[in-house]
């Protein structure tokens, strides 16, 4: 899956590939919007590391399966 996410004041997107499904995703990304100590959002890579941003900053996630890039002329 790839996840495309937007931070606050930063005119790039972070874009990642990861192996976790959607739903894990959002609900981990619930639980660190909502909350109260500020809450990290943690997404693991498909490669074994981790990316750790705080909740309060993301602007946006955008959630898109990854199709499998076909060989050959189609």
């Amino acid at each position: 899956m790839e996840v495309k996410i937007g931070i606050q004041s930063i005119p790039r997107e972070l874009v990642v590939e990861t192996n976790v499904s959607a739903e894990d995703l959002e609900r981990a990304l619930t639980q660190a919007m909502t909350s109260e100590d500020g809450g990290l959002f943690v997404l693991p890579d498909d490669k074994g590391g981790k990316l750790l941003l705080p909740a309060s900053k993301i602007a946006y996630v955008e959630l898109a399966d990854v199709e499998q890039r076909r060989v050959g002329f189609h």
